[in-house]
């Protein structure tokens, strides 16, 4: 038999996924990438958010690590943090302070750049794998009923090269041309939704003082989105080399500024100064970078009537979240999975569309049931079922504060570790109407802590 082919469009961190899963299905896999890749953990520009605040869940973790195995372990022998849930996290969520119950599921926290070089340079371990840098897609090969291959040109030298392919699979995030592309197939326009709360977000990194530069926890002050003001949210995580990356968010009306001067006055002015206080006195080690164009975007592919054979949408490109819920990763990661799983039992790159579809679902919900709520947010509006469904999780999320099993059940949909359904359990559901039976923790941050950041008992 001829050998086979597989190409991926996109070298992000969905690509190597994609492409280690496609190596055991196919013969060879081509990776087109638009950027020089870096050798080590450097931005890219491709990558313009990898600044910013990333959380890898840890069911996205236990997805990586079972795609790539030894990824972990090699993130943490690089510096990355691996942060107990709710444990080593002091979390003001829009309905009160997470208890630091002990260590129900866990977070890696680290540079974007960093777990983006650990995954490539795992998966490019394969040298079944082939990378083409400084190319991008023109367009595809083929017709509506099957893709064949792509059509990619070099970008300095304009060269076009068709690279025919048993299998294109489409990882090139935002920027993704899929849609265009089947509309130049004559396919019908594919169904979208775009709920925009107009996040806008700004990032520094710090030098963490000597003490704090391990085991430290991560420090977050979400927004409440039915306050009636702009929804403002702080963000201190631990990452590899001794630092802290801090990431100031705001929804429309309420963007933080990258002056530098003002970057401790915003964390001050969330709803907890807590993040401020402790980069007072800290060393900042980079300018202040700023993000717009957060907004949660979806394609339906999976409800296109006619799908093109050999062709595959995953992570970005299918579907974009809000970063401040964290779940963009670890949502790529459990796609591959998906993937893999779908690729074995013999799918159809149809049904394979639906599979991934299906893992987007919770967090896509997640993200935009609560998107929608701040003021000036554009989008479609909850249904009553929806805003039902909502006050529920207001519900649940309250309850959490103080009780250890609904917490547990908050954690593990929150980190992508368990299904969402078992916020809907029996025991879930009744300990959510009875509601919290104590009051509220105060801030969680210990006595401990606060002294090796500042020196004082």
């Amino acid at each position: 038999m001829a050998p086979t082919h597989a190409v991926v469009l996109g070298g992000g961190l969905a690509g190597m996924l994609a492409a280690t899963v496609l190596i055991r299905h196919f013969d060879e896999v081509t990776v087109v990438e638009r950027d020089k890749l870096p050798d080590g953990p450097e931005p890219r520009t491709g990558v313009p958010q990898a600044r910013h605040a990333h959380l890898l869940m840890s069911g996205g973790a236990r997805a990586i690590e079972e795609l790539l195995p030894g990824t972990l372990d090699e993130l943490f022998a690089a510096g990355a943090h691996r942060v107990g849930v709710p444990n080593a996290l002091v979390s003001l969520s829009a309905q009160g302070w997470v208890p630091r119950f002990p260590e129900m599921q866990y977070i890696v926290s680290c540079s974007r750049s960093l777990l983006d070089w650990v995954v490539r340079s795992r998966a490019l371990r394969d040298n079944k794998i082939s990378v083409l840098t400084g190319t991008e897609p023109v367009s595809l090969l083929g017709d509506q009923q099957a893709v064949t291959g792509v059509l990619v040109e070099d970008r300095i030298s304009g060269e076009q090269i068709s690279l025919e392919a048993n299998l294109v699979l489409d990882a090139t995030g935002r920027a993704s041309k899929l849609t265009r592309w089947l509309a130049d197939f004559g396919l019908p326009e594919v169904p979208q939704e775009t709920v925009d709360s107009g996040l806008a977000y700004a990032t520094r990194v710090f030098r963490a003082p000597a003490p704090a530069a391990t085991n430290f926890p991560i420090v977050n002050v979400q927004a409440n989105p039915r306050d009636p003001h702009p929804g403002c949210t702080a963000t201190l995580l631990p990452i590899e080399g001794g630092r802290w990356l801090v990431t100031l968010s705001g929804t429309r009306g309420g963007e933080p500024t990258t002056d530098e001067s003002q970057f401790v006055s915003f964390a001050r002015s969330v709803r907890n100064p807590v993040v401020a206080e402790l980069i007072a006195d800290a060393e900042p080690l980079t300018p202040v970078y700023g993000a717009h164009g957060t907004a949660n975007r979806r394609l339906y592919y999976e409800r296109l009537k006619t799908w093109p054979t050999g062709l595959l949408a995953l992570g970005d490109s299918v579907a974009t979240y809000n970063p401040v819920y964290g779940h963009g990763m670890s949502i790529a990661a459990q796609s591959a999975l998906a993937l893999d799983a779908a690729l074995r039992a013999g799918s159809g790159a149809q049904q394979i569309q639906r599979d991934i579809a299906k893992v987007v679902d919770g967090a896509w919900s997640m993200a935009t049931n609560q998107d929608i709520l701040y003021p000036d947010a554009i989008g479609k509006p909850l249904p009553l079922a929806g805003r039902v469904l909502q006050r529920y999780v207001d519900r649940l999320v309250r309850t959490a504060t103080t009780e250890s099993l609904v917490t547990r059940a908050f954690i593990d949909a929150f980190t992508l570790s368990g299904p969402m359904t078992k916020l809907l359990s029996p025991k879930v559901f009744l300990a959510t109407l009875r509601g919290p039976r104590s009051a509220p923790p105060a801030p969680t941050l210990t006595t401990d802590e606060r002294s090796r950041v500042t020196g004082s008992v």
